[in-house]
């Protein structure tokens, strides 16, 4: 039986912000405090895990500490702390697990360990019911990419899995490759407006399933920097975002044809994508379909998403160990 006027805590520290919020059955969002770690990764173009894994632990206390405040609740208001079991880093993981471990035994309340990629999909659901079943789920973020068919909040099934690379590490990479600084999307995003899409990039698995493949692309990417005698930057991003939006929205539109849904939802911090956006945009128009996009604040990662997948596991009387799973199994939602 769930007390709908409890809450829970919830904590992220899967790769290298510190999150801790607090959120209702409702997925009303009392607070969501986030304490990133980019000053300190951006020398390394991209997230150093040992530096990572200290940060956090001298984060992880005063961001729980501050979101409790933020939400004026007390152990006697929570139902449960959720805290991320995987997939990411052995040692961010590690940091919210203990801390969480040790909150749950200190104050005599539950605490369950949360798939970070459920948490991804239920974020188009934070602070308002968004999402219109049957639907589509693309998840597209720095770690994964993948497509789910939701039946229902506890119903979901994998339908598709990108085979190497996420598309948000090959905008990562691409961006290092170009000398633009890390994170990587924001400014390829923004330099891929400035140029031309000229140059014939790969588009891999184009037609063929509803699977993904990165690497080859950002491999192609390389060896186009290498060869070229006269670099236009903007024309190689605009032509990299070009190429990466043709297999995304080709897989959405097959998976929409082959599993026809209500809605569309697409989530993850590529989805704050404006190109992106837009051709998703376009073809839920075409094919006459909802299509649900959280806010940009929901699609990164964020502790508010674990808060509010942690309900799920309570409904389903699921109660996973807290030992961390560095590839934690999509298929495990």
């Amino acid at each position: 039986m769930i007390d709908t006027e409890k809450y829970i805590l919830g904590i992220e520290t899967s790769c290298d912000d510190t999150a801790a919020a607090v959120v209702d059955v409702n997925g009303r969002v009392l607070s969501s405090v986030i304490a990133s770690q980019s000053d300190i990764h951006v020398k390394y173009g991209g997230v150093f895990p040992d530096l990572a894994s200290r940060a956090h632990t001298l984060a992880i206390v005063p961001t729980i500490r501050e979101a409790v405040s933020q939400a004026g609740v007390d152990r006697d208001h929570l139902a449960a702390i959720g805290v991320t079991r995987g997939p990411g880093l052995i040692g961010s993981l590690l940091v919210g697990l203990n801390a969480a471990a040790g909150l749950g035994m200190a104050w005599d309340i539950p605490v369950i360990g949360i798939n970070h990629l459920r948490g991804h999909l239920r974020s188009a659901d934070l602070e308002e019911r968004r999402i219109t079943f049957p639907a589509i789920v693309l998840l597209v973020s720095g770690g994964h990419t993948f497509l789910a068919l939701c039946e229902s909040d506890s119903d979901i099934s994998l339908i598709g899995s990108t085979r190497d690379d996420s598309v948000g590490e090959a905008y990562d990479k691409v961006a290092r490759m170009l000398g633009l600084g890390y994170p990587g999307g924001p400014v390829i995003d923004k330099l891929a407006r400035e140029g031309t899409p000229c140059i014939k990039f790969p588009r891999p698995l184009l037609g063929k399933n509803l699977d993904f493949s990165f690497s080859g692309l950002k491999t192609a990417v390389a060896r186009y920097i290498s060869s070229s005698d006269r670099l236009i930057k903007s024309d190689v991003a605009s032509s990299f975002v070009a190429a990466c939006l043709d297999v995304l929205v080709s897989k959405c539109r097959q998976a929409i044809l082959t599993h026809p849904a209500a809605s569309l939802v697409v989530v993850g911090g590529v989805a704050a994508s404006l190109q992106l956006r837009s051709a998703l945009s376009e073809l839920c128009d075409e094919l006459n379909i909802e299509l649900c996009l959280p806010p940009v604040r929901w699609s990164t990662d964020n502790a508010a998403m674990i808060s509010l997948a942690t309900w799920d596991y309570i409904k389903s009387e699921k109660h996973p160990e807290l030992q961390p799973q560095v590839r934690l199994p999509i298929s495990e939602f």
